[in-house]
């Protein structure tokens, strides 16, 4: 099945339940991307007045860099030229402290933009508590019908819209990866941010698919870096036998801290996130890649300036995930990582 009319390919995996597939709670979506085929209205040029899109992050700074050079990319493809038609501002970032994205939203509105696209499910609140009219476009957003951000995924309403991350199910899917790789484990670490509103739908989503593989889960709630080393000897006093990383921005923000310590314990780290992750020194990534999020955020972005209503244009959800595979951790923790675990795998790391 092919959407020519924007170039967005629904793989077999949206139509037809498979083994691979995190989707299978959110078959109803697809009833809602029928909008993505549709013509654009008027995809003639651009009005010529300067449109501005904003950009807030609570990730850091690090990891959203190239986000504005590639969404300028996949503007102009869509017919906007960069300094003379659109402008994509600098980002502001809170560097993974939710407490401090009220301020930077209400900065980041002060800018007057057109639109604004947003990561995590705290900024997109943030921006929400101060304008309920520039137009905001999430940007691979976890749950946003469970955390109340929108009305549905067919029809967001407000000024709402955007891409979901599959933010449980991938959570999910990657703890079963983490035990299929290391069948040995019996109990798995995972970090809880109390400040993001998906950090415990995520644990319970964890929780449920441990229970099924006989792993326990120990669940440590962190709300500033801080908090990361007295959760280090949490792990250290219970024994236990492995780590999870959620892709919250403050759990990320400190992945590289996580890596080390992981392999200082000799723990196997599996990572909820695209294959670029393996930066960390983890064992495995499993998630979405980012320049799908782009794409779309371009998309959105498009019709909007060209007049599309926000409320009616329907959260469109990732189609591509891919596995990347550390095989040089995994030597270093003796672990031998199955054939076919390899052939699935997208990226791996000698």
């Amino acid at each position: 099945m092919e959407t020519a009319a924007i170039g967005l390919a629904i793989p077999q995996s949206l139509l037809l339940r498979g083994r691979d597939d995190p989707m299978t709670n959110r078959r109803t979506v697809l009833h809602g991307i029928a909008w993505l085929a549709l013509p654009t209205v008027a995809r003639g040029q651009p009005a010529q007045r300067m449109r501005r899109v904003g950009v807030l992050s609570a990730f850091p700074a690090d990891q959203v860099a190239a986000f504005p050079k590639q969404l300028r990319a996949e503007l102009e493809k869509l017919g906007w030229t960069d300094g003379r038609t659109i402008t994509v501002l600098e980002p502001r970032t809170s560097e993974g402290s939710n407490d401090r994205l009220p301020a930077l939203a209400a900065e980041v509105v002060g800018l007057v933009p057109d639109v604004i696209a947003v990561f995590s499910a705290p900024g997109t609140r943030a921006l929400m508590q101060i304008t309920s009219t520039i137009p905001i476009i999430m940007v691979g957003v976890g749950d946003p019908v469970a955390y109340g951000l929108v009305r549905s995924y067919t029809e967001p309403g407000g000024n709402v819209t955007g891409t979901s991350y599959l933010v449980n199910e991938l959570s999910s899917k990657t703890l079963g990866i983490l035990k299929e790789v290391a069948p040995h484990i019996k109990s798995v670490a995972v970090f809880v941010n109390s400040t993001n509103e998906g950090g415990e739908p995520i644990l319970k989503a964890v929780q449920a698919t441990g229970n099924s593989l006989g792993i326990r889960i120990h669940g440590l709630e962190v709300r500033t870096a801080a908090d990361f080393e007295p959760a280090y000897a949490a792990i250290r006093r219970s024994g236990t036998e492995s780590l999870l990383l959620s892709p919250d921005p403050l759990v990320l923000s400190q992945r590289g801290a996580l890596g080390r310590f992981a392999a200082d314990q000799r723990l196997p780290l599996a990572i909820v996130g695209p294959a670029r992750f393996l930066d960390a020194g983890g064992l495995l990534t499993y998630g979405a890649p980012f320049n799908q999020f782009t794409a779309a955020t371009a998309r959105y972005i498009d019709r909007v300036l060209r007049g599309a209503n926000p409320a009616r244009l329907p959260i469109e959800q990732p189609t591509r995930f891919e596995l990347g595979v550390n095989l040089k951790t995994a030597t270093a923790l003796g672990l031998t990582i199955s054939q076919s675990l390899l052939l699935r795998a997208d990226e791996l790391i000698q």
